[in-house]
């Protein structure tokens, strides 16, 4: 019972940083970042078993993570109110070519890391962009401007 509850713990607290930290996605991370990912995998594996590495406490470990991960995505699929706490929202970064300095900041995106996102989908200039949209998977969407 005590592995159970130290995973559930661990799980509801990486729900909180990976709010908190923001949306990224792995291509778009640093080194430093990927690098403190594995850190703190280690550092959760360690808090969660302890000094428990039996193959019944792996699986109780497994299947807790597994039955709060499928708990999680039903009650957002059925609670529409929860969705925007467990998955987040989309976020307009870019509204009719004038970026949206406040929303960048709280996500932490420079104009340079915008515009770079732009040219991967061949739009040279913010300029052109309607709507410039951070989804919840990490990436950018974007919408061109009629002409």
């Amino acid at each position: 019972m005590d592995l159970v509850l130290r995973t559930v713990v661990v799980f509801f607290l990486l729900l909180v940083v990976v709010r908190t930290v923001g949306r990224r996605e792995l291509n778009t991370m640093e080194p430093f970042d990927v690098i403190l990912l594995i850190v703190i995998g280690d550092l959760v594996q360690q808090g969660v078993t302890q000094s428990d590495y039996s193959l019944t406490g792996a699986i109780t470990v497994i299947s807790t993570i597994t039955l709060l991960t499928v708990a999680t995505s039903y009650l957002s699929f059925r609670f529409r109110p929860l969705r925007p706490v467990l998955e987040g929202e989309p976020l307009v970064l870019v509204e009719d070519g004038r970026p949206i300095q406040r929303n960048m900041r709280r996500e932490r995106i420079t104009l340079a890391e915008l515009s770079a996102a732009g040219r991967e989908q061949q739009i040279g200039s913010l300029d052109r962009v309607h709507l410039a949209i951070l989804e919840t998977n990490g990436r950018i969407s974007f919408i061109l401007k009629e002409e």
